[in-house]
């Protein structure tokens, strides 16, 4: 009986599994979701048409100063609703960035000019043609 193999307690391991170290309780094996990524508006190209708004209401609205989208939560919506948002927007102003940039992007929104895309002027050419 001595040259019976002696068999131990730890799991086998197949070289895949991840560092515990690279662990942050968010995994979805834990019980948790875990975005790689933020979704970002560039309020500069956003024609304010809504429909990012409309499909993943809970991630996008429409800002009403400037009338352009822009993401209230981000988790707002599940992922496959806002990656609908993305790929149907029509001038391609929403993206997925690290969340790393996020700070950097939202930082120089705060510097850029961006129009109302409401009424451009005083309206005038609108009274016109309401009166004609």
């Amino acid at each position: 009986m001595d040259n019976l193999p002696v068999h131990t307690a730890e799991p086998l391991s197949t070289g895949l599994e991840p560092d515990i170290s690279d662990r942050s309780g968010f995994e979805p094996e834990l019980g948790g979701e875990l975005r790689q990524n933020a979704v970002f508006v560039d309020e500069t190209v956003c024609i304010g048409c809504g429909h990012c708004a409309h499909t993943a209401s809970g991630t996008f609205f429409l800002e009403q100063e400037y009338g352009r989208a822009r993401v209230i939560a981000q988790d707002g919506d599940e992922e496959d609703l806002v990656q609908e948002a993305i790929d149907t927007c029509p001038v391609d102003c929403i993206a997925w960035v690290n969340y790393n940039d996020l700070n950097k992007l939202e930082e120089a929104r705060k510097n850029q000019i961006i129009r109302n895309l409401g009424i451009i002027g005083d309206g005038s050419a609108l009274r016109r043609s309401i009166n004609q």
